[in-house]
């Protein structure tokens, strides 16, 4: 009897600068639907970002649902629509790596958090 494969849950945290927040809300309540079509493809579902306005703090969380996540994350990167998208988000954020020039680049724009904690509600 096969399985289906566990997800593997991510988690990213950027800033958010304060002069973009209104624009940065907006443009998210009608996301690109070729940046979402790039995610679907990728295997990314359950994708949301939360916003903690007192410390400017955009929390990113999905689960991926592949079997290749660097080559999954490269086909979103290379998607010609993401990074029509990433041009104007990009702008509004700032990375916690001060050598981080831009999403879809070989040092990563948000930062991964590791998980130190799951409760899945199953005993």
């Amino acid at each position: 009897m096969s399985t289906a494969p566990t997800a593997k849950r991510i988690c990213q945290i950027i800033k958010l600068k304060p002069s973009a927040e209104e624009e940065y809300i907006k443009i998210h309540a009608a996301v690109w639907p070729g940046v979402l079509a790039a995610l679907e493809r990728a295997h990314v579902t359950d994708y949301s970002i939360h916003y903690y306005a007192p410390l400017q703090l955009l929390i990113a969380n999905f689960k991926y649902t592949g079997d290749d996540y660097e080559a999954d994350m490269k086909k979103i990167a290379d998607d010609p629509e993401t990074q029509r998208w990433w041009k104007v988000t990009d702008g509004m954020q700032e990375s916690f790596s001060d050598s981080a020039e831009g999403s879809g680049k070989e040092i990563p724009w948000w930062t991964d958090l590791p998980e130190v904690f799951r409760f899945d509600g199953k005993s």
